[in-house]
């Protein structure tokens, strides 16, 4: 990368919150190799980081993420095999990313301004949280171009019902920020203006709790989700069991009948 070209990706961090900023405007920041290899690193960096308690992602630009670079998948067509071996390194490199957001000891919430499609729109749905300005819009358009959004399709269809999620998939059509929060694809919305203290706000008051009930919270969270229900119930049991032995519990507990603030050790 040239010295006067900025990186991709620009970390920033405030208290415990650590904000990483897609920075590819020209670009869309779309989800080039480079563009994932950063964010993968940030990400990995992230899991041993103590001072990181929430992990905010956000872009530069009027498109929050449009996906994969399609002059990179374009331009691998050239090789022997037509691209199937780039084709499926990348697919494999992206599912790792979004997975690599789902099992993340963080708390990560996405801040979306302007738009976020197919693999963009993902990247939205595999956040734990999703924060839109009133101008946001989304889409899966694969289908208007011959290639169906079926990683997209993962983290959407476990977000929204079945029927939005083939809603979108089928038509392609962009939804506007209220559809989303109507569908369950992001939390709020917010005026452009306010997007950021909003963003803030959530962020700091996940910030100040426990980093150690964050984590177990958040990893039983999305294990049970795929339980059956009895089976989820006895995991659950189990996990709320462990959680009262840590020592952050206890000392919440004591703190909240004592009427103090807690002070948490995150063991």
């Amino acid at each position: 990368m040239d010295s006067a070209t900025p990186p991709p990706l620009v970390e920033t961090r405030e208290g415990g919150v650590l904000t990483l900023t897609m920075n590819r405007p020209e670009r869309k920041n779309s989800l080039s190799e480079e563009m994932m290899a950063a964010l993968q690193a940030a990400l990995d960096a992230a899991r041993d980081d103590e001072d990181a308690r929430v992990i905010v992602l956000r872009s530069t630009g009027n498109v929050f993420c449009a996906g994969h670079d399609l002059k990179e998948m374009t331009a691998a067509r050239q090789h022997e095999d037509r691209g199937r071996a780039y084709y499926s390194d990348v697919m494999t490199r992206c599912s790792h990313l979004m997975q690599t957001i789902v099992t993340h000891p963080r708390p990560v919430v996405a801040q979306v301004e302007g738009m976020a499609t197919a693999a963009g729109l993902q990247l939205v749905a595999s956040c734990d949280l999703a924060i839109s300005s009133e101008d946001a819009r989304f889409c899966t358009p694969g289908v208007n171009i011959g290639l169906f959004c079926s990683t997209p399709m993962v983290a959407l269809s476990r977000n929204v019902s079945r029927k939005q999620a083939m809603e979108m998939l089928l038509t392609g059509e962009i939804i506007d920020a209220s559809t989303a929060r109507e569908f369950g694809l992001v939390n709020r919305v917010v005026p452009q203006a306010y997007l950021e203290q909003v963003v803030a706000k959530y962020a700091g008051t996940i910030a100040a709790k426990s980093p150690l009930t964050l984590k177990i919270g958040k990893e039983a969270f999305y294990r049970q989700a795929e339980m059956p229900l009895d089976e989820a119930y006895r995991h659950c049991a189990h996990v709320m069991v462990d959680n009262m032995m840590a020592r952050d519990a206890e000392e919440g507990i004591g703190a909240f009948i004592e009427k103090r603030e807690p002070v948490w050790t995150g063991q």
